[in-house]
């Protein structure tokens, strides 16, 4: 296994020990299996939740029925303000609200903001656009619902992680061109694959032996049936101009970190504010490990004090 770089000492202790003990490869029946586990069952590489004022689960209607919300706040009542709508990683196959919830808790504790976690569905069972629509629906309706969270929401921060990351990217486009009933602030996206429809050279270079395994990659997208061509699979094929702020952030060794520094050069070139971070010597879902790595989480609190910084601009 080349490496260009030099991986955190914990990192490769944690890479160690996933080649020693390796995972399963995911499969239609390993996906069912998953599915009768508890949600946070997938959640054991990363932190508890932690105190925090409020804690509050929300259904919303969806495209495809009722979406569930959990509204994670530092503070158990707060004045107008943002609102941070946030996005799991997983895939688009796996990953909740509950397996999310350490990192939504410490987006909500670090930004001091509301953050509300969304359950959309999932492939394989709800193919692409569903995880979009739901992704765009929830924006949508939590931008104008601040009263079911007894908040009022001035403006949206749309955050998440890998493929949430990616849904992200998504929704910003839609609500740029369709506007929601409150404005974007700003977009926080880490590690995001903005364009599926091409490879990129960490696809291959990290294909295997960095946790993100090629086997699995290749099951998620086959799972997915997205329209790699279309924007709303491959953000980066949509015309970049007017969006909000954004801050990218890649890992160093992780198979989607150029597509994510090639999406975050794409979008100053069209005259965005973009602020990326490539944080180096670690691995894709490194926000997710944080209790098997400590290192990450110091990854994570760059990456949120660089938001802190951007959201307080406006």
């Amino acid at each position: 296994m080349t490496e260009p770089g030099q991986l955190h000492d914990d990192v490769r202790t944690f890479l160690d020990g996933l080649e020693a003990s390796p995972r399963p490869v995911f499969t239609d029946e390993l996906i069912a299996f998953i599915r009768t586990l508890p949600p946070e069952a997938m959640a054991l590489g990363d932190l508890p939740v932690g105190e925090l004022g409020e804690i509050r689960n929300v259904v919303m209607p969806g495209p495809g029925g009722g979406i569930a919300l959990r509204l994670f706040d530092p503070r158990p009542t707060r004045g107008p303000g943002p609102v941070v709508v946030f996005y799991h990683g997983g895939g688009f196959v796996v990953g909740s609200i509950e397996s999310h919830a350490g990192i939504a808790a410490e987006v909500a504790r670090h930004l001091d903001l509301p953050v509300v976690s969304v359950e959309y569905r999932m492939a394989p069972e709800h193919p692409w656009p569903a995880p979009h629509d739901d992704a765009e629906a929830a924006a949508r309706w939590i931008a104008a619902n601040g009263a079911a969270f007894d908040r009022e929401f001035t403006d949206v921060v749309l955050c998440g992680d890998s493929a949430g990351a990616t849904l992200a990217l998504v929704t910003a486009l839609a609500l740029r061109d369709r506007p929601a009933d409150v404005p974007v602030r700003c977009v926080v996206a880490l590690y995001p694959r903005p364009d599926s429809s091409r490879r990129y050279p960490s696809d291959d270079a990290f294909a295997d032996g960095y946790a993100l395994e090629s086997a699995n990659v290749a099951y998620f997208i086959a799972s997915l049936k997205a329209d790699v061509n279309s924007w709303r699979a491959s953000p980066a094929l949509a015309d970049q101009a007017g969006l909000p702020p954004m801050l990218i952030a890649t890992a160093e060794f992780d198979p989607l970190r150029d597509g994510g520094r090639a999406y975050a050069a794409q979008v100053a070139a069209a005259g965005g504010e973009v602020h990326f971070l490539e944080m180096k010597g670690t691995i894709h879902g490194f926000a997710s490990y944080r209790a098997s790595i400590e290192s990450a989480r110091a990854d994570l609190a760059r990456v949120l004090d660089a938001a802190a910084a951007m959201i307080a601009r406006g």
